[in-house]
């Protein structure tokens, strides 16, 4: 099987630590590093429903959504603040709605009654993969503020129905790979996000090719490379949360 720079095979996954706990004060919080990308992701209860549901008057249903972004050294020049640029770029609010969308695919929301959580995703340090490495640490942070939410009686029913994961694939040279890095992200002739459940059903897939098109056999590939990558990380989150463990991995980082 042919290999790449750091040595996986093109099925393997970088390297993968979800670290639970991270952050003192939410409700829920991990960091999660796969490979160099390292994301902090943070959910937070409010108990008020955002603000468009109020003026549409929804009665007894609650709302998850997310915010998005990439601190100025994650990455190997210094980026300016979105907020002392005016507003936050197009990718960002692409990124954060995905992972909104996302979430929201396996909440119950009238579970949450009329309550918002808010999951923060802070990139540290990029290098290819971050919006799936958001999703995938978001879980485990949305589920850790719903067993708050049960544990302090605030809501009657676990509102979360199945697990989320995502991560990435490519076509470099010909040759479909998983999760990519940055270098290989940078050159790919086609790059794809794949984001589903834990029971196997598709939420997004979002696929560009960047110098040529892509057939129905490489997409059929790519698409079974991701299913195999996603199922490891489902897998990762459902130890950590029957061993109610506060750190897994997968690989050796």
């Amino acid at each position: 099987m042919e290999t790449r720079e750091d040595g996986r095979g093109i099925d393997e996954l970088r390297p993968v630590t979800i670290k639970r706990h991270y952050i003192k004060h939410a409700e829920g919080s991990v960091l999660i590093a796969t490979g160099d990308t390292r994301v902090i992701c943070t959910a937070s209860v409010i108990d008020q429903q955002p603000r468009f549901m109020r003026s549409q008057r929804i009665k007894n249903k609650g709302w998850v959504t997310a915010e998005y972004s990439m601190l100025p050294r994650s990455t190997s020049e210094r980026m300016q603040r979105e907020a002392t640029r005016g507003g936050v770029s197009g990718r960002t609010q692409e990124i954060q709605r995905l992972i909104g969308r996302s979430l929201r695919a396996a909440v119950d929301l009238y579970a949450l009654e009329e309550r918002t959580v808010w999951v923060d995703c802070d990139v540290i340090q990029a290098d290819g993969g971050t919006r799936t490495a958001s999703i995938t640490g978001a879980f485990i942070a949305l589920w850790d503020a719903c067993q708050e939410l049960i544990k302090s009686k605030r809501i009657k029913n676990f509102p979360i129905t199945d697990n989320i994961a995502a991560t990435s694939v490519g076509l470099i040279n010909g040759q479909p790979m998983l999760d990519l890095c940055y270098t290989e992200d940078s050159t790919a002739d086609v790059d794809m996000n794949i984001v589903m459940t834990g029971s196997g059903q598709f939420i997004e897939i979002q696929g560009t090719a960047e110098e040529k098109p892509f057939s129905r056999a490489d997409y059929d590939q790519m698409l079974d490379l991701a299913v195999g990558g996603i199922q490891q990380l489902v897998r990762l989150q459902n130890r950590m949360m029957l061993e109610n463990s506060d750190e897994a991995r997968i690989g050796d980082a």
